[in-house]
């Protein structure tokens, strides 16, 4: 009798077919494997020094972001190149959502001002704004200048008598301050520091007179009668200083310059993962006690849609763009 034995897989054929099936599982894997967004830390680069409103403000924010999205939000210092370091820095990142960028209002005069090797606009994600609010403009207590109008008048019957102080040329308060010229047709001269610190002392010296300082910064001085405050650069007046009046109300409704903070990403992240993004930052930024945390440093909630925010990024390059170049600004 003949007995008929099943023919054995040579040994090709079996791994053949175990490579077909690693291929199709290796295919297959991404779909039940990964974890929903995020399932690992999100890193928040900013583009300044610790201990800055920008590192204020990020730390502040990261704190709730990581209570919200389950994973921790981590504060990333990048400082160097006017904020431009930090940003090319987070923005060359994979388009993945967890590599942010701590946008200031610096971050819209800086494409005006530096070659980038980035588009500004076009190479970014918006994801939500965090907070505004405004500069105050104060000056020496010797100035004989009681409200913004006569510090106008003074400048224009002495031009560049009068002196101002900023943070550095390029730096927001000094575009400020030279928006406010433009606006006014007041002159001044300009004198930059390296840093906030050494223009205040100055200013409340005597050595220059007039300053577009930050809340955080001068409050401090104008509370301590040390400066004067003149007026507050943005539509509602501050908390802090009730009796300082908008420059609106001061005579000047064409000028309004608002300190603002945002995140960002690179160009190309998923739209559920801005949307889960976004919804965290709105849910983080509102509160009493969050509220009482910005307030410190001349802030208050903003928030919106990627949308809205990303037209404030749009509308402010064009304008410090055209401001720049109609004063001929430039950065040495």
């Amino acid at each position: 009798m003949q007995i008929n034995e099943t023919k054995k897989p040579s040994f090709g054929a079996v791994r053949r077919a175990l490579l077909a099936t690693a291929a199709v599982c290796a295919f297959c894997a991404p779909a039940w494997a990964e974890a929903p967004y995020p399932n690992r830390p999100i890193k928040l680069v900013v583009a300044f020094a610790p201990g800055g409103g920008s590192d204020f403000i990020a730390r502040l924010v990261a704190v709730r972001m990581s209570e919200k999205l389950g994973q921790p939000v981590i504060v990333e210092n990048r400082p160097g190149a006017g904020g431009n370091l930090g940003a090319s820095t987070a923005l060359k990142s994979p388009a993945d959502g967890y590599t942010l960028f701590l946008a200031a209002a610096s971050y819209t005069v800086n494409p005006a001002l530096y070659k980038l090797t980035f588009d500004p606009i076009k190479d970014i994600t918006p994801i939500a704004q965090l907070a505004r609010g405004p500069f105050i403009i104060a000056v020496n207590p010797e100035v004989p200048a009681k409200n913004l109008k006569d510090l106008v008048a003074l400048a224009k019957k002495e031009p560049n008598k009068l002196s101002y102080a900023s943070a550095g040329t390029g730096s927001i308060v000094h575009i400020a301050t030279e928006y406010f010229l433009d606006v006014t047709g007041a002159q001044m001269m300009h004198v930059p520091y390296k840093g906030t610190a050494p223009a205040l002392t100055d200013t409340i010296s005597g050595q220059t007179q007039v300053v577009f300082g930050t809340v955080a910064s001068t409050l401090p001085f104008a509370k301590a009668d040390k400066l004067r405050a003149l007026a507050v650069t943005t539509p509602n007046r501050l908390a802090a200083l009730p009796d300082v009046p908008t420059t609106a109300e001061a005579g000047f409704p064409n000028y309004s310059v608002t300190n603002w903070h945002g995140i960002i990403g690179p160009k190309g992240i998923p739209q559920d993962i801005v949307a889960k993004l976004n919804k965290a930052i709105n849910e983080s930024i509102h509160g009493a006690e969050m509220t009482k945390g910005m307030s410190s440093d001349g802030l208050t909630p903003a928030g919106g849609t990627p949308a809205e925010f990303g037209k404030l990024l749009a509308d402010e390059t064009a304008r410090w763009q055209a401001l720049v170049t109609k004063r001929d600004i430039k950065v040495e």
